[in-house]
C-alpha cells in the first residue's frame, strides 16, 4: 500500500531518535534513497506480504496487528514518533525472502519515512558494521540459547512422563506377575482335588454333574456383579452359614471367594443337588473353589495386560510414533493419551473431569506438537492445584465456538495474578520456584497453537477458577515448514 509521496526534510528526519547521530551527509544519502509518505486512514502493509520497506513514523498513530485464526488482534498502538517497523531484519541479507511479521494500520493521517529494504541493509553494513555483527550474534545466540533451553524443557517433560509411565505400566505388571505365581498354585490343588474325587467310590453320573456344574460356575464368574462392601458382606456372611450348617470345613475363607465370583446361596443349592452323596459335597466345593480362584485370576491377568496395552497404545499416540507430523486428528484422542500418560504426575488427590463435546469435527493440526501444547497446560495447572493445598479439580473441556475448536483447562487453584497475566506467555517467565520451571512451557505452547496452527491461546483467571482456552481453526491450512516452535520471534513483529 502506498501514500502521497511528501518532500524528505533531512532537518525533520534527524530529529528522530534512530537518525539523531547521524551526520548531514548520512542523512541526505537518507533522503535520496528513502521517501517520506503520508497515508490515510487505513493499511500500511500486511501480515505475510514480501517486506520490501522499513517504515519510522514521522507523526500520527499507528496499529500493529497480528493474525489469529480468521480474526486481526490488535498488539500495539502508539502514536511515539521514531518508532519503526516492517522488514526489521533485512540488515541479515541471507538471501532469504523477508516478509512481514505483522499488518500496520493508521488511524488517522500519518506520516512515514520509508526506506527499501535494501538501501537499509546496505546502510547498516557500511555506517555499522560493527553493530551488525553484534546484532546478528545477539539474534542467532537468542535462537540457540531458546532451541536448547527448549529441548531441555521437553527432555525434562519426557523425562517425568518416563518415571510416570514406568510407575503405571510396573502396577498392571506386578499384578499379573502374582497373579500368574497364584494361578500356578491354584491349578496345581484343582488337579490334585479332581484327582482325589475320581479315585474316591462317586458316581458317574455324579462327576458328570460335577464337570458341567464347574463349566457353568466358571461361566457365572465371568458375569459376577459388582457388590457394595456392606451387601458383599451380607452375602459372605449367608454362604459362609451355608457351608458351615453343611459341614464343609473353612467356610468363611470360601465364602468371599463365592462371592467375588457371583455365587449365592441358590447356587451352592444346586452344587449339594448335584452330589447325590454327601460326603462328596467338601470335596466338591474345594474343586469349585479351585476353579473360581482360577477364572478370578485369569480375569486379574487379563486386566492388568490389557492395562498395559492400552498404556503402550497412549504412548504411541501421545508420541504419535510412525505417524505423519501434519495429519487430520481427533483431540478427544489426543487428550485422553496426554492425560493417561501425566496420571501419575496427576495423583489421586486431582479429580479429573471430562467435559467432551464429541460432536466437534476431526481438524488438521500438528498432533504431536498439540499434545506437548496439552502436556505444558495440565502440569500448569496440576502445580496450580498443589500450590494450594494439593486437593482440586482439573476440568478439560471441548466445544465449537463459532468456526474454531476450544479445548479448555479449567483448574480450580490460586489464580493468575491481574499484574503478572500479561506476561505468562512471554519466554523465561515463571512463577515456580527456582529450579521448578524453565518459563518456556508457555511460550512455546503459544508458539505452537498461534504461529503453527494459526489459532489463539489465552487465559482467564480469578481465585478457584483459572482457564486456559485453546481456539484452533477447523479449516485445513498449508503446513507451515518455516514455522519452528522453538524459534525466537522476529524483532519486527512488534513496532520499536
Amino acid at each position: 500500500m502506498s501514500g502521497r509521496l511528501v518532500p524528505c526534510s533531512a532537518a525533520e528526519i534527524s530529529s528522530l531518535f534512530l537518525f539523531e547521530k547521524l551526520n548531514a551527509e548520512q542523512l541526505r544519502r537518507l533522503c535520496g534513497d528513502g521517501r517520506v509518505e503520508l497515508f490515510d486512514p487505513g493499511p500500511v502493509f500486511a501480515e505475510g506480504d514480501p517486506a520490501t520497506d522499513f517504515y519510522v513514523m514521522i507523526e500520527g498513530t499507528l496499529v500493529m496487528s497480528r493474525r489469529v485464526g480468521g480474526d486481526d488482534i490488535e498488539v500495539s498502538r502508539t502514536s511515539q514518533p521514531g518508532v519503526y517497523a516492517g522488514a526489521v531484519m533485512a540488515y541479515f541479507g541471507d538471501g532469504k525472502p523477508q516478509r512481514y511479521m505483522n499488518s500496520l494500520r493508521v488511524s488517522e493521517p500519518s506520516r512515514f519515512f520509508v526506506l527499501p529494504a535494501e538501501s537499509f541493509a546496505n546502510f547498516m553494513h557500511e555506517w555499522f558494521p560493527m553493530a551488525v555483527h553484534l546484532l546478528e550474534g545477539l539474534t542467532l545466540g537468542s535462537q540457540t540459547f531458546q532451541r536448547a533451553v527448549g529441548q531441555r524443557e521437553r527432555l525434562l517433560a519426557l523425562g517425568s512422563l518416563s518415571a510416570g509411565l514406568t510407575h503405571e505400566l510396573n502396577n498392571p505388571a506386578t499384578a499379573a506377575v502374582r497373579a500368574t505365581s497364584s494361578l500356578r498354585d491354584r491349578v496345581a490343588h484343582m488337579r490334585n482335588k479332581l484327582s482325589a474325587i475320581a479315585s474316591g467310590p462317586y458316581h458317574r453320573d455324579a462327576l458328570k454333574a460335577l464337570v458341567d456344574l464347574q463349566e457353568r460356575t466358571a461361566e457365572r464368574v465371568s458375569k459376577a456383579p459388582a457388590l457394595s462392601p456392606l451387601e458383599a458382606s451380607d452375602r459372605e456372611d449367608e454362604l459362609a452359614d451355608w457351608l458351615d450348617d453343611h459341614g464343609v470345613q473353612n467356610g468363611w475363607q470360601i465364602a468371599p471367594t463365592f462371592v467375588q465370583g457371583g455365587l449365592d446361596v441358590d447356587w451352592l443349592e444346586q452344587i449339594a443337588a448335584a452330589c447325590d452323596q454327601e460326603e462328596i459335597l467338601p470335596s466338591a466345593i474345594g474343586w469349585l473353589n479351585y476353579t473360581v480362584e482360577t477364572e478370578l485370576l485369569m480375569s486379574e491377568i487379563e486386566d492388568s495386560t490389557t492395562r498395559i496395552s492400552h498404556l503402550v497404545d497412549a504412548a504411541k499416540q501421545y508420541s504419535q510414533l510412525d505417524r505423519a507430523p501434519y495429519q487430520v486428528a481427533d483431540v478427544h484422542e489426543l487428550l485422553d493419551s496426554t492425560l493417561l500418560m501425566l496420571s501419575g504426575k496427576i495423583g489421586p488427590r486431582v479429580r479429573v473431569v471430562k467435559e467432551y463435546d464429541r460432536s466437534v469435527p476431526r481438524i488438521p493440526a500438528y498432533p504431536a506438537e498439540l499434545n506437548q501444547v496439552w502436556t505444558n497446560l495440565i502440569d500448569n495447572a496440576v502445580s496450580a492445584i498443589n500450590s494450594a493445598g494439593g486437593e482440586g479439580t482439573l476440568t478439560v473441556r471441548t466445544a465449537l465456538v463459532h468456526d474454531r475448536l476450544l479445548v479448555e483447562f479449567r483448574d480450580t487453584g490460586p489464580g493468575v495474578p491481574a499484574e503478572i497475566r500479561g506476561r505468562i506467555f512471554d519466554p523465561f517467565f515463571t512463577t515456580k520456584p527456582v529450579g521448578e520451571g524453565t518459563g518456556l512451557g508457555l511460550d512455546i505452547s503459544w508458539r505452537i497453537v498461534v504461529n503453527k496452527h494459526h489459532g489463539d491461546l489465552k487465559v482467564e483467571s480469578v481465585p478457584g477458577d483459572t482457564r486456559f482456552q485453546v481456539l484452533l481453526p477447523l479449516t485445513a491450512t498449508a503446513p507451515d515448514t518455516a514455522t519452528d516452535p522453538d524459534t525466537v520471534p522476529d524483532p519486527a513483529q512488534e513496532p520499536s
